[in-house]
């Protein structure tokens, strides 16, 4: 009769436990991975205070930018093999060490734009500069020098 109980008991405990082992996890379980592009559109002020990205470039920025900079490194000043590069004229190791979204890395040579180019693109968001960084025109933000926007290889035609 112990025997007839016990196998009793430990089937229903079972039963009990299978049950819970098949369900769903609920809707609050998973740490939001299911959902986590839906909370961009709260009206809150979480992100007051910080910059809001820029898109600097428009079309007519880039064929401005292109013509002036094709010109300018296409009349061959580099030496042959830097010249294949297309990177403004930079070894290998220099070349591309900066990123979208995040600060130019010290010591990066950045060169301002000529000042008929900057007249012919028009002012710059406020807290927003132009610069050169070997074959790439980049729209940094003053002072972080975060990198928000970016027309690259100019050397190509």
């Amino acid at each position: 009769m112990k025997n007839r109980q016990r196998l009793l008991m430990v089937l229903i405990t079972g039963l009990l436990t299978c049950g819970s082992a098949f369900a769903d996890k609920p809707s609050w379980a998973g740490g939001g991975k299911e959902d986590k592009h839906g909370r961009e559109d709260r009206d809150d002020d979480r992100g007051h205070g910080k910059r809001k990205k820029h898109s600097a470039f428009n079309d007519d920025h880039r064929n401005l930018i292109r013509d002036y900079y094709g010109q300018e490194f296409s009349r061959g000043n580099c030496p042959p093999g830097l010249a294949k590069k297309h990177n403004g004229c930079l070894p290998p190791g220099q070349a591309k060490k900066w990123a979208m979204g995040q600060p130019l890395p010290r010591g990066i040579e950045m060169y301002d734009l000529p000042p008929t180019l900057l007249r012919q693109l028009g002012r710059t968001p406020e807290g927003y500069k132009y610069v050169r960084v070997a074959s790439d025109v980049l729209m940094i933000a003053v002072g972080t020098n975060l990198v928000v926007d970016a027309i690259t290889d100019l050397g190509r035609q």
